[in-house]
């Protein structure tokens, strides 16, 4: 597989991504078959900026989680999401919106360059 994502590309695309979690359900109307893809969506974005904040990597705000465990959690979601509309019955956009996001979320982790991971980011001095 092509490894195109580097930690630091990671690292600047996690906020972005996370406040799209929350703001697309409004855009799109994902929701509008299921309430529980409205919620979904917008859980993991909240969790996902918490999770960013915490990761110890360029964008970390309190850096207490390694990488390697952000990594980890991402592939969960990805897994989550493209289960999603199996496990909770969406259908249509609802569903669609998932298995994208999903597919997404897999393609950037397994993509992720092993070489691009220092296991902890030193402090300046």
């Amino acid at each position: 597989m092509f490894r195109f994502m580097t930690q630091k590309m990671h690292a600047y695309i996690d906020y972005p991504v996370a406040l799209g979690l929350i703001v697309m359900p409004f855009v799109l109307g994902i929701g509008m078959t299921n309430a529980w893809a409205f919620a979904l969506s917008v859980f993991t974005g909240i969790a996902a900026l918490v999770l960013t904040a915490l990761t110890n990597h360029e964008t970390g705000l309190m850096p207490v989680l390694p990488y390697k465990s952000h990594l980890a959690i991402d592939a969960i979601v990805g897994v989550t999401f493209v289960a999603a509309p199996f496990l909770f019955g969406f259908t249509g956009l609802d569903a669609l919106y998932f298995w994208v996001l999903g597919a997404t979320v897999l393609v950037v982790v397994g993509a992720h360059d092993a070489d691009s991971t220092p296991t902890m980011i030193q402090p300046a001095e």
